[in-house]
């Protein structure tokens, strides 16, 4: 288990490194405007839509482990691609946008293969604290390696923030290469549809995966329309500095760490069905405190707002997947995880669509109320389900 947490920990530092890192050679080697930054943008979001699905059913049919290597050497690959463009001087938008699409295919591959292998490395009691361990290592490359890559890029140079990125790739690869996965039977032969469609089945009439989705759903608009505002909005009317703003958003990854290192004495305390809820509620609380600076204009009111969305979103998402993995069989784990995946993800470009319209119509203060309307809807859907009924975790025939 140790080895995937550090494997974990090297696979997100190289990612976020290298997201840092794009549009920043973008603008200052390219004089990159909004729109090649947007470009490169989908480029790295796409394969989330389009790879998550046949690679959560890859993930079933074959070996997760072999997955997740493969798909951390493609990303190597991608950085180390990256890295010699720059070397050579050959960078240009359509190069970054399509090493970036390659890239995070090997993201895609990573985050569809971590949570079905789980469950087969360590006993299903200790999901909870496993879960923890890789999310403390997610939230830790979250709040330290965009401000790496961007320090890099500023005082070594762009193709030192990209060799330290595939370094990174590689440690990581070279970690999953350590784990030993246990065997699993071999699937039937089966059509990808029937596949598919007895995952999202699972999903849609269990009582406890339905709410679990429409509630992360919500939250990814809601969050998206808060974040297509939160930086015009900080500084035309809170009066912030870029660097106060950049301050803020880092109180996210602080929240974030604080709430995976917290999450193993909440379950352990909480009914299992209230430790869920309290994610929901936190995010409730950050939202009507950033609409509190409406009020009361304020940067260290913002900044408790976003320790408040990553702690309270960190501790739902570690109780929440447990539950996921938990209640899904082990055959079907790896097309849980992708509808799941696909899902958070295609809600993001509309919640940031919706967000530009309203901000855009009526400012961007209407864009605070609304996703504070989100996560009102977001928790009441996990409050009213049968989840909160929850003493412990299920067992996986319940």
């Amino acid at each position: 288990m140790s080895a995937l947490t550090r494997a974990n920990l090297a696979a997100q530092s190289a990612e976020q490194l290298s997201l840092a890192a794009v549009p920043i050679v973008a603008v200052l080697l390219l004089d990159a405007g909004p729109g090649d930054i947007g470009l490169l943008a989908a480029a790295q979001t796409l394969p989330f839509l389009l790879l998550s699905i046949p690679l959560g059913l890859l993930a079933d049919r074959g070996s997760r482990r072999r997955l997740m290597a493969g798909a951390e050497a493609l990303r190597a690959l991608a950085l180390f691609a990256l890295l010699g463009v720059l070397v050579f001087g050959e960078v240009s938008i359509g190069l970054l946008a399509l090493l970036g699409f390659i890239g995070a295919a090997g993201t895609v591959g990573f985050s569809v293969g971590a949570p079905a292998l789980l469950p087969s490395l360590v006993p299903r009691e200790a999901l909870a604290r496993a879960n923890g361990r890789l999310e403390l290592a997610r939230s830790a490359a979250f709040a330290g390696a965009p401000a790496l890559g961007g320090a890099l890029v500023a005082w070594a140079g762009a193709p030192a923030a990209f060799a330290l990125a595939a370094m990174l790739s590689v440690a990581a690869l070279a970690l999953l290469l350590q784990l030993t996965e246990p065997a699993r039977p071999a699937a039937a032969p089966r059509h990808p549809l029937l596949e598919l469609r007895e995952g999202a089945q699972l999903v849609w009439r269990h009582s406890l995966l339905r709410p679990i989705l429409l509630t992360a759903v919500a939250w990814n608009l809601s969050w998206f329309v808060l974040q297509a505002a939160y930086v015009p909005y900080a500084l035309r009317l809170l009066g912030l500095n870029a660097g106060a703003v950049g301050l803020t958003l880092a109180c996210y990854g602080a929240g974030m760490i604080a709430g995976a290192l917290l999450a193993p004495r909440i379950v352990a305390t909480l009914p299992f069905g209230r430790a869920i809820q309290l994610g929901p509620a936190f995010s409730v609380l950050a939202a009507l405190t950033m609409v509190a600076t409406l009020v009361f204009p304020s940067g260290l009111l913002a900044g408790l707002a976003f320790f408040l969305f990553g702690a309270g979103p960190i501790i739902w998402t570690i109780t929440s997947t447990t539950l996921r993995q938990t209640v899904t069989p082990d055959a079907m784990l790896g097309r849980v995880s992708a509808i799941f995946l696909t899902a958070n993800t295609g809600a993001r470009p509309v919640g940031a669509a919706l967000g530009g319209f309203v901000g855009a119509t009526w400012g961007e203060p209407a864009c605070l109320v609304l996703a504070l309307a989100g996560f009102v809807v977001q928790a009441g859907l996990i409050v009213n389900a049968r989840i909160r009924g929850l003493q412990r975790l299920p067992s996986p025939a319940d």
